[in-house]
């Protein structure tokens, strides 16, 4: 492959086929690879390429360079495949060309199967069989095995062999050698009897037919290529879920009334309606109405988000019960599900380390597999045995020595942890990402908007004893705040609304602010004050008090006609899933630190809160990174977790950076993995998906591996005739994309008894 530029490269996707195994893949990449400055990633599974390319190599010459290594290659015919996972196009050509594979292999299946049969039942065997068995078998070897004998030819004549060139001349040996033995043999004697043995055997003197074999193979490789398929397709379920969620029309709002619209017509700042039942057309900001959406295919939030004006939406949300006006904000490839769906295109794209070595040991792999059947051939020939024999020890060789497994161990895995990921709300940049939060050991973790919620929220309402009760000062509080814009008072308003039932809030009058100490006002006819404390309270109270500056909680007094009746705490709380994701982060064998720019009383309230040991306050964006590089220094894999602009800097020098889909776009954009939801506790779930991934892609290389070491030596040794040696390379292959599938049915273990703890302390 060609060195990497110091230039910015242009990034191009191109689909391409006609690729069948590992070998191809090399093929292609090595000759994307010999363009001056282009680095290119195959993908095998989902048929695509990767290439970075310098501007002044335009992709029509990347088209070009694949046609000339023998495959077909096209550009995407429209932005649609990064905004919504895929064209039309692409669906009825991916259809098509399954339903044609299935017909081939229906029509060779009716006319393989009696010649199987036959060869294998002596007692079925009549007079003459062995014609009838030569009819049936010319259409398999010509028509059936086609394409294999096309994409031979194509390789040849670009000096390459491939898969297809072992199974084409396995189907072309096994047939000529079969009508050489029937025609100048003595096979076609009309009386002739063949017993049937999986091993070859020796000759009994006459030559044996051998056109289970010429119908075996190719029945087993496309009964096995059309079961990958199946199965490979169900790796990008999760793909296509979120190209499913985009909508195709929307309704549309203005001074003209309402109007139905292509989504691809929909401007940013037009307003439209969202229904009951109706998915969000595309991100937004509510304006009119009030609902709950949900967001599970979207972010994988299980819990319904309730919204109302000013709150934002992502596209793909589906509204549950209200009717709802949202302004849009993003449209097309802007959209967070447009983003989403590019990161996990771009995951499927990369390769794992391992599968590299697996790559380029198939390079070399058809040619020496090429050698190895000739030399096989001729040792047997050499010492004396039967040419029969020999013919089928060379053929057993080439059908069943396929680096097709190699190529599908990697990708297939991966395309199904990706998208499993993304229905979990959890996106990873590649390979390369898996691949280091298996091994990191020390997480730095953000404080503000990460471990806690990023805004004002009301901690604790403790109200005094024998007063009206916490649920009428809070009442009275939350009306009084109505009046004032600090974030402390609107805080308390928005929290006595949420545990009202519903019900609005008095009226003030006579409201009045007074900076620096608080507000006041008179709310059915009592006299209602919020204020700083100063002074003596209630012994309840003053506990309260003492345990919100522990907290470094601001705390405030709420007064009812001059007398001291509760203590409301407002603070940055924790997120309730903070406690379970370090919690989790610890029994996974993973070292919380917290790193924030926050003053030491806060931070420390926090990690004594989580039980985190390890506390770095007042951190500057450069602390952060000098923490992270001292970290690494110490021998740690260090991965750091962030949602701001000052996180973008550790978040780039660490050996993983991880950002909270809340968070800026420059925080995300220096991250490696992206917690969609915006909620920590998924990091946990990333680390034991990525360990699970790495494992199964691992047991995928030693099966595809262990499978070649094993069988090519009993061919070698004619232990594995040319037939079983076609239906075990199909089953290794199935066997691969099995394994990876599995990993679309993970699930995150239940959280421990002893991890479940409340977000916040509670109310007295």
């Amino acid at each position: 492959m060609g060195a990497e530029p110091a230039s910015p490269l242009v990034v191009t996707d191109l689909t391409v086929g006609g690729m069948t195994c590992a070998a191809c893949v090399r093929r292609v990449e090595k000759k994307l690879g010999k363009l001056e400055g282009v680095t290119a990633t195959v993908n095998l599974a989902t048929g695509r390429a990767r290439v970075g390319h310098p501007e002044d190599i335009l992709p029509e010459d990347l088209v070009t360079a694949v046609e000339q290594a023998g495959y077909e290659a096209s550009l995407p015919e429209s932005p649609a495949p990064e905004a919504h996972g895929g064209t039309a196009g692409d669906d009825e050509g991916s259809g098509a060309a399954a339903r044609q594979e299935h017909e081939r292999l229906l029509v060779t299946a009716l006319l393989a199967v009696p010649v199987l049969a036959l060869s294998m039942a002596p007692s079925l065997q009549f007079r003459n069989w062995q014609w009838l068995c030569l009819v049936l078998a010319a259409p398999v070897a010509v028509w059936s095995a086609w394409p294999f004998h096309v994409r031979a030819v194509r390789g040849l004549r670009h000096s390459a062999a491939t898969m297809d060139t072992l199974v084409s001349l396995g189907v072309v040996a096994s047939f000529s050698w079969s009508a050489y033995a029937l025609f100048l043999g003595g096979a076609g004697d009309p009386g002739m009897r063949m017993p049937f043995s999986p091993l070859p055997s020796a000759s009994d003197g006459a030559a044996h037919v051998y056109l289970e074999a010429a119908v075996g193979v190719p029945l087993f490789v496309l009964a096995g290529r059309f079961l990958e398929a199946r199965a490979r397709r169900g790796t990008g379920d999760a793909l296509r879920s979120l190209a499913e969620l985009a909508a195709k029309e929307v309704s549309v709002r203005d001074e003209h009334g309402e109007r139905s619209l292509p989504i691809g017509q929909l401007r940013v700042g037009q307003v439209f309606v969202v229904r009951p039942g109706e998915r969000v057309a595309t991100d937004g900001r509510v304006v009119e109405g009030n609902s709950a959406v949900d967001l599970s295919l979207v972010t994988g939030e299980s819990e319904p988000l309730a919204v109302g004006p000013g709150s934002a939406l992502v596209g793909g949300a589906v509204n549950a019960d209200g009717l709802l006006l949202v302004r849009a904000t993003a449209t097309g490839a802007d959209t967070q599900l447009a983003r989403i769906t590019r990161l996990v295109l771009g995951a499927q794209a990369g390769k794992a380390r391992a599968q590299r070595l697996a790559d380029a040991v198939a390079g070399v792999f058809v040619p020496v597999v090429l050698a190895v059947a000739v030399t096989v051939l001729g040792f047997w020939l050499g010492a004396g045995a039967d040419p029969q024999a020999a013919i089928t020890a060379c053929v057993a060789v080439l059908v069943v020595a396929c680096p097709c497994a190699l190529g599908l161990a990697t990708p297939t895995a991966l395309m199904a942890a990706t998208g499993r990921g993304a229905q979990l709300g959890v996106l990873v940049s590649g390979p390369q990402t898996l691949e280091a939060l298996q091994h990191v050991d020390t997480v730095v973790l953000d404080k503000t908007g990460t471990l806690t919620s990023g805004h004002m929220t009301v901690a604790r309402v403790t109200a005094a004893p024998g007063g009206p009760g916490r649920d009428v000062v809070l009442r009275l509080a939350g009306a009084v705040e109505q009046g004032s814009e600090h974030p402390l008072g609107r805080a308390i308003t928005s929290y006595a609304r949420r545990t009202g039932g519903g019900e609005p809030l008095p009226a003030v009058r006579d409201f009045a602010a007074t900076a620096g100490q608080g507000v006041r006002g008179r709310v059915d006819g009592r006299a209602v004050e919020v204020l700083v404390p100063d002074g003596e309270l209630p012994a309840a109270l003053a506990e309260a008090r003492a345990a919100a500056e522990s907290a470094a909680h601001t705390a405030v007094v709420v007064r009812v006609d001059g007398v001291a009746e509760a203590l409301i705490e407002v603070g940055d709380v924790v997120r309730p899933g903070s406690y379970r994701a370090v919690d989790r982060l610890r029994r996974l064998g993973i070292r919380p630190v917290l790193a924030t720019g926050d003053r030491e009383a806060p931070a420390r309230a926090v990690a004594d809160a989580l039980g985190i040991d390890e506390v770095h306050a007042r951190c500057t964006p450069e602390d952060k990174a000098a923490l992270v590089r001292r970290l690494q220094e110490e021998g740690g894999r260090i991965a750091v977790v962030g949602d701001g602009v000052n996180d973008a800097a550790a978040l780039a020098g660490a050996d993983l950076g991880i950002a909270m889909g809340s968070g800026t776009d420059v925080a995300i954009g220096a991250a490696d993995l992206t917690l969609v939801r915006g909620d920590i506790e998924a990091l946990g779930d990333a680390v034991r998906l990525a360990r699970r991934t790495l494992a199964t892609i691992r047991a995928n290389l030693v099966w595809a591996f262990g499978y070649n070491v094993v069988t090519v030596p009993l061919a070698m040794v004619g232990l594995l005739g040319p037939m079983v040696a076609a239906a075990a390379m199909s089953a290794s292959s199935v066997l691969v994309v099995g394994n990876s599938l599995r990993l679309r049915a993970w699930r995150p273990s239940p959280v421990p008894a002893r991890g479940r703890r409340q977000g916040r302390a509670g109310d007295r």
